[in-house]
Parts: structure tokens; sequence; C-alpha cells
């Protein structure tokens, strides 16, 4: 659950990193002592990695394509999805259930 949760650092600590940084270290303290932990961090954090790519596109929408109303809509999208699938994650961690994030790369085997 700590791994889920820990994404929300990018929204209060550190806005920049924050949100990879968290289920980044709890994966790499945890990796070799709880295949639960291990396995849920990791989903965390290709769940961060994504939503930083798409934070990406929709900037680029922005400056490069002068769609200011598409891409603050994106923005807001992928935030508020975020938000909704890390507690949604958060909770079925707690309960002891693998959770699966929907519309990522898993780019960390």
């Amino acid at each position: 659950m700590a791994a889920h949760l820990s994404a929300f650092l990018g929204y209060f600590v550190l806005p920049t990193i924050g949100h990879i940084l968290g289920p980044l270290i709890i994966w790499l303290a945890k990796r070799d002592t709880s295949a639960f932990v291990a396995d849920q961090a990791k989903e965390s954090l290709n769940m961060q990695i994504s939503v930083t790519i798409y934070l990406i596109i929709a900037a680029v929408l922005i400056l490069l394509l002068v769609t200011l109303p598409l891409g603050i809509a994106l923005l807001c999208a992928v935030w508020l999805l975020n938000l909704i699938f890390v507690i949604v994650a958060a909770i079925s961690a707690y309960d002891g259930k693998r959770y699966r994030y929907p519309w990522i790369w898993r780019l960390v085997k």
C-alpha cells in the first residue's frame, strides 16, 4: 500500500521526481524480502513512469501545436486518472490483492 501511496510525494514533496522516487525506493528496499511488496512497488513505479510520459506528451501538445485546451484537458485527465488509480491500487494492496494498472507500459520488469 505504501508503494502506491508514495506516488503522492510528487504532488506534495518533490514535484518533479517524487512520484517516481517513492515507489522506486520501496521496490529497491523490499524486492528481495517480499514478493508481493516488490510486485506492487514495481507496478506503481511503472505507472508513475507512464504518467510522466503522458504528461510530457501533453506538454508537447501545448507547446508545439498550440492546442492549449486539448493539452490542459489531457493534463487534467492524466492527473485525475492517476489519483483515482493510485487510490484504488492502495486499497487493493491493503486487502492483499495484486493490482494491475490499466493503460501503462511495464518498463521495469
